[in-house]
Parts: C-alpha cells; sequence; structure tokens
C-alpha cells in the first residue's frame, strides 16, 4: 500500500509558513490519467480509514517535474498540502505499477431518479421552506451533495465554488435561457440546518431564485444519494465520500454525470444551456473527454 501523508498549512503572523503534519494515512493510490496541462493526476484510491472513502479526484502539483516519468496505471506516495485555499500533492514517488485500472465512469439508469417517487418529497431548503425535486420540472439542473464543515478546499468547497462560477457565468450571458436551477444537497443531516445552509450559501453569494441548498432526514438523503450513485460515509465526526454532479435536462431526463470533483464550472454551464433547450433528454456517458480539462483550483 502507498504512503499517503497529509500537512496542513497554516499562516502566521510573519509571510512564514507553517507546516503541520497529521498522523500518516494509508491507502492505494492509482494514476487513472495524467492531464495536457501537465500539471494535474487524476488518482483513483480505495478507502482511507478516518479520512476519505473510495474516490477519484484530480490532484495538482506546483511543478511539472513532479509527474515525469509518470504513466496512467503507475502507484505512488505522495504528500498532500493544504491551505485554507487550495492543496496540491508535492514528494512523489511511483511504488509500483498496476495493469487494471480503477473505472469511475460508472452508469446509471436514468428511470432510477425520473421515476421514483422521492421526487415528491418535500426537502427542506436554506430558507426553511419545503421543496420537492419535482418543483423544478420544466428546468435544467445541476446537482451535487456536499456538506458544509468539509475542510479540503477542493472537495466540497471547489464543488460550491463551481456552482458559484457558473451561476454567475449563466445569469451574465446575454440572451442565455432562465429555466436552470442548482441543487446543493448536504447528507450532513445532524448539523447543516436551513440556518446553516442559508450562511453557507452566502459565503458563495449566492442568489436563492437560481441556487438552492437542500436537507431532509437522514434516511430521505441517503436514498436520493443512492439513486444518484453517490456513496457517502460518516466517520469520526466527518464524511467519507465520493463525487457526483449531475445534470438534469428540462425533460426530466439524466443528461450528464461528472464523476469527479475539481473544476467543473465550464462543463457545467455547457451542459446547462443544452439542457434548458432539449425537447427530448437522453443519457450522455460521463466520458473522461468531457472532464479533460478539469482540475482543482
Amino acid at each position: 500500500m502507498a504512503d499517503f501523508k497529509l500537512c496542513r498549512i497554516g499562516r502566521r503572523a510573519s509571510p512564514a509558513v507553517e507546516a503541520v503534519q497529521y498522523p500518516n494515512l494509508r491507502g492505494e493510490r492509482v494514476i487513472k490519467e495524467l492531464k495536457a496541462d501537465g500539471k494535474t493526476a487524476v488518482l483513483s484510491h480505495e478507502a482511507i480509514a478516518s479520512y476519505m472513502g473510495p474516490m477519484t479526484m484530480p490532484f495538482k502539483v506546483k511543478e511539472t517535474n513532479e509527474l515525469a516519468g509518470l504513466r496512467a496505471g503507475d502507484q505512488i506516495s505522495f504528500r498532500l498540502f493544504v491551505t485554507d485555499t487550495e492543496s496540491w500533492i508535492g514528494q512523489i514517488a511511483k511504488v509500483g505499477t498496476t495493469t487494471s485500472l480503477p473505472s469511475s465512469d460508472e452508469e446509471m439508469d436514468p428511470r432510477s431518479l425520473s421515476d421514483h417517487s422521492l421526487l415528491d418529497y418535500k426537502f427542506t431548503n436554506e430558507l426553511g421552506e419545503a421543496v420537492s425535486l419535482r418543483d423544478f420540472n420544466g428546468k435544467a439542473l445541476a446537482i451535487t451533495f456536499f456538506f458544509t464543515r468539509c475542510p479540503i478546499p477542493d472537495y466540497c468547497p471547489r464543488l460550491s465554488r463551481n456552482f458559484q462560477e457558473a451561476s454567475s457565468r449563466l445569469s451574465s450571458l446575454a440572451g442565455a435561457p432562465t429555466n436552470w436551477h442548482f441543487l446543493s444537497i448536504s447528507f450532513d443531516t445532524d448539523f447543516d440546518n436551513p440556518k446553516v445552509l442559508k450562511a453557507y450559501g452566502e459565503m458563495y453569494h449566492y442568489d436563492p431564485t437560481h441556487w438552492s441548498f437542500l436537507t431532509g432526514p437522514a434516511d430521505k438523503i441517503r436514498e436520493l444519494a443512492r439513486l444518484s450513485d453517490l456513496k457517502f460515509k460518516r466517520d469520526a465526526g466527518s464524511f467519507n465520500h465520493d463525487f457526483r454532479t449531475l445534470i438534469i435536462d428540462r425533460a426530466g431526463h439524466l443528461q450528464m454525470v461528472f464523476p469527479t470533483g475539481g473544476k467543473l464550472s465550464d462543463a457545467i454551464v455547457d451542459e446547462i444551456l443544452r439542457a434548458a433547450v432539449v425537447t427530448n433528454g437522453s443519457v450522455v456517458p460521463a466520458a473522461p473527454a468531457r472532464t479533460g480539462t478539469q482540475s482543482p483550483e
């Protein structure tokens, strides 16, 4: 198993940067893809106890030579550095090679969500209002799952920045459709109440006419996550989880699934523009080419 180390970078009053090393976390990390920019590696891994579940995630490096000589299928060890606004990996070393790459392109049955009775269930939004997914009929939807206490800026905060950036761009496009809405659904149902969700949304300058934050009973959120093929598990006061951003067209059909984190805002805008005008939706598989330009920022 590859050795994975996490450092938290904090700034003192002086310009010096302090690195605080957390206990070592061990997990298998396999390079699934190396991006053309030379500074981003998409890594797939098994669950890492007390930190995160199985997921595929793009990680950036500071220098392109840190990925030199590596290729898809290589197993690596590295150190993850985290500040308040970004994360990156360094001290990379190849520790093995695998011929079988984990796949993140899991297929979903579009009928599993579009025909489910859960569409009529009334969740609660950040304003304390009862909201069902069916209330958004006729609108293109982008849906993702998160929790407000997520500590890694390239994980849940990046998902929220994706929606912030995409909503800002959609609102500023001349002649763009207005029948779209974003849904950020929290699986931290004990902590993320409407008041917390509203304060969180305001941090991202959200517009409630186009972006809602939802909570509800734990069993209903878990069922919605299952139908969306999202896996999450509570662990030591936090959550292990993977990533899913779904695009639903105005006709209620699943159009696209993004199975990774990272910068997705431009791709979300492109998909929403298409989903808002579709008349006979169909599923478009989330192929790697559709996420080829995405990297954490």
